[in-house]
């Protein structure tokens, strides 16, 4: 049983009290039901509508290959170098095969700092006619594609075929979608999650994505095929997520003559259906296929399937990754079929020019690139040469590489970050807050994702569902978007004279939290303490929101929806907070200038980011959850790493080179700032902590001379909780309250 129907059986009076009290100035709240489940509902239908309009919406945009390059994440500089590498041993030659009409050898180049192509290389017994990059998809082998193994139709082996043909051809490896890999026994954590899925997600939080690696590794070849004195035409083409990269590198590369997509083509705007490795931020803002293709302008780009049956069986299928099994957390969900010939040709259609063939277009493609000379071809006959060369050790050569690249990457982000940071001015609190605001303005656009401003009234309903010896609580819903709310619960104290201000602690539950779990006044709640009721005793005014990370997959796949129209779970929460806050200061005993923030685990991962944006909560408190961020996102060497665990949601696109948690810090900075952290909170270390949090420390007392209290950290034996001690305290002292 889910925790929200938990909920509805221990408070049902939520869904049964549409006649109780409602507060001042605000209609009956009569909504039966898991509101926070139509929170999560209503969000989705959201995106869903801004995801059927992006194909009109780009109508009006000319794409930019530099936009499509930080989509993709191609930010490091290719090696230059002069040749490749052919990969033989002390008793091997580098010869793996061998027909009448060409030979095959294992070959790697470089493509940037400790990371290679890996593949093989077709080169025809005569003067190459033209040269290409033909891609395998994610499922199959360079070996499979030319034919030395089994697994792909004769048809489909398109590297053979260009081969036969005379063409030079280099066939590289791609990450596949198998699991054996992603793991880490020195550290106990194993997973079924997808090698591909494992690789993006470090790569995403570092700005990259391995969609952008592997275009570079095909780009790094085309750079050595077009040094070659009898080149020719150079093409590049694929089937599946091949098919996929050859679009985005002839999009990406204007030395690409020919580029052949084949079994891949199609509308987007369900791609958060498709494997997560192919999330790309803010891509159908900009790039849906067809604009894709409308930068190729007299370039040759051919198409297929676009008639016919479309070769239904030529399609690579994979399922969801195989469900999570005690100890071995599973992948996202993702699937990949046939695509309808309708909507592929719709697609095709909707930005020309460009040509789209029919059938499979494979035979079209090779027509183009030997310059619309149709070869008849009788196959070869290949004939192994070198028993021992190991395309699965091949395989773990490349995926360990990019693991590579990526953990060394994480490891010199801290300095890329003060280089981002260098304009920052901290020789005075005035100068930080005047400088770090294009910082704030990168963190909510860049980032987090800006959604427009609230287009509905308030229209506040409530209706009364506590009432103690101290204070009354409410439940409240505004209205921000059609379909989009914030939802809560309000604690106000009794007593209060009409034209008293008190200040205002908003508390945030954490993953899969209520509201209730806060400010429940009958018992102490698990993790949270009911520090919310704790809070309104002590005479604050206290508002619990609904956050709408609840619902396990039905809040993650919302992240996947938004992810494309660079937007993410948290440019909801930000504006519901807003919304929340903008009423709430119209309230007669509120104190607009004392509105501050506490929240727990995924509620302290809110306390860094939406104050950090929003400069109205006059200070915040992170909870079980200040952090290391980026390590405990990227690496793979601690066991509590995301990188072995379901929650595929945390991945912020580029947050490692720009905002770490101390990052997020000086965004809050100099409103006062608190860390509180468990000795045994298995979120983190120790040392993790510290290390961040002592940067948070050096800016508010050494740069900005603020002094030792207006930022502090609360160490406590104990786990992942509120301790409601320091905190407290703190609250106290910086909201100016004397506890009732």
């Amino acid at each position: 049983m889910t925790r929200h129907l938990i909920a509805l059986l221990i408070f049902p009076c939520y869904a049964l009290t549409s006649s109780a009290q409602s507060l001042p100035n605000t209609q009956p709240l009569e909504r039966p039901g898991d509101i926070a489940a139509q929170m999560v509902a209503g969000i989705d239908k959201y995106l869903m509508r801004e995801l059927a309009a992006s194909p009109d919406k780009r109508k009006a945009i000319t794409p930019k290959r530099e936009n499509l390059k930080k989509v993709l994440g191609l930010i490091d500089e290719r090696v230059k170098f002069t040749d490749i590498e052919y990969v033989g041993g002390p008793n091997s030659s580098p010869m793996i095969a061998e027909s009448e009409s060409f030979k095959v050898f294992a070959i790697r180049w470089p493509v940037f700092a400790g990371v290679d192509g890996e593949g093989l290389l077709i080169e025809p017994k005569g003067k190459p006619l033209a040269s290409v990059v033909a891609i395998p998809d994610a499922g199959n082998t360079p070996e499979q594609l030319i034919g030395l193994e089994p697994g792909l139709a004769e048809p489909l082996q398109i590297a053979k075929r260009l081969g036969d043909s005379g063409c030079r051809v280099i066939v590289p490896t791609l990450i596949n979608r198998e699991s054996n890999l992603s793991n880490n026994p020195r550290v106990n954590r194993t997973s079924n999650i997808p090698h591909r899925e494992f690789i993006y997600r470090m790569a995403y939080e570092m700005g990259r994505t391995l969609t952008g690696m592997e275009v570079q590794k095909v780009l790094a070849a085309v750079d050595w095929l077009e040094r070659q004195p009898t080149h020719g035409i150079i093409g590049v083409t694929g089937r599946g997520e091949g098919g996929r990269l050859a679009l985005f590198a002839g999009a990406v590369d204007e030395r690409i003559q020919v580029t052949g997509v084949h079994y891949y083509f199609g509308p987007r705007e369900r791609m958060w259906e498709e494997p997560i490795d192919r999330n790309l931020f803010g891509v159908l803002n900009e790039f849906g296929d067809a604009e894709l293709a409308s930068m190729f302008d007299k370039r040759k780009l051919v198409i297929g399937p676009t008639a016919g049956e479309g070769g239904q069986q030529n399609w690579p299928v994979w399922t969801d990754p195989i469900r999570a099994t005690k100890n071995r957390p599973q992948g996202a969900p993702g699937v990949l079929g046939p695509i309808d010939l309708k909507l592929i040709n719709a697609e095709v259609n909707r930005r020309m020019p460009y040509e789209a063939v029919s059938d499979d277009g494979i035979p079209a493609f090779v027509s183009d690139v030997l310059g619309g000379i149709q070869i008849k071809i009788t196959p070869s006959t290949l004939v192994k040469k070198r028993l021992d060369y190991d395309p699965i050790a091949r395989h773990k050569r490349q995926f360990d590489q990019l693991v590579s690249f990526v953990q060394r990457a994480w490891r010199s982000a801290e300095l890329e970050r003060k280089a981002f940071w260098s304009k920052a001015d901290s020789k005075s609190v005035q100068t930080w807050e005047q400088t770090t605001e294009a910082y704030r303005k990168i963190f909510w656009e860049d980032v987090i994702g800006k959604l427009p401003k609230q287009d509905q009234p308030f229209n506040p309903r409530s209706r009364q569902i506590h009432d103690t010896p101290k204070w009354t609580g409410y439940e409240v819903t505004l209205d921000l978007y059609p379909d989009v709310f914030a939802y809560g619960i309000l604690l106000m104290p009794k007593g209060m004279k009409p034209d008293e201000k008190r200040p205002v602690v908003v508390c945030q539950h954490g993953l899969e939290g209520r509201p209730s779990d806060i400010v429940n006044p009958k018992e102490k709640t698990k993790y949270y303490n009911s520090f919310g009721a704790q809070l309104a005793d002590m005479g604050y005014i206290v508002f619990a929101p609904q956050n709408p990370y609840i619902g396990y997959d039905d809040f993650r796949v919302l992240q996947r929806k938004a992810n494309p129209l660079k937007l993410s779970l948290f440019s909801f929460i930000i504006r519901q907070h807003e919304t929340i806050l903008d009423w709430m200061a119209t309230l007669p005993n509120v104190d607009a200038e004392r509105m501050a923030f506490y929240g727990l685990s995924y509620g302290g991962k809110t306390a860094m980011r939406v104050p950090a944006v929003l400069p109205r909560y006059c200070l915040s408190i992170c909870s079980g959850d200040f952090n290391e961020w980026i390590g405990k996102n990227v690496v793979t060497d601690i066991p509590m790493t995301y990188m072995f665990t379901f929650e595929y949601e945390m991945y912020e696109f580029d947050l490692g080179r720009t905002f770490n948690y101390a990052e997020m810090a000086y965004l809050i900075a100099p409103r006062p700032f608190m860390v509180e952290r468990g000795h045994d909170d298995g979120v983190g270390t120790d040392e993790m902590v510290a290390w961040e949090f002592a940067k948070v420390r050096y800016l508010y007392q050494n740069r900005l001379k603020l002094g030792s209290d207006r930022t502090t950290i609360e160490w406590f034996v104990g786990g992942h909780e509120i301790n409601g001690k320091g905190t407290f305290e703190f609250l106290n002292r910086h909201l100016k309250w004397q506890p009732k």
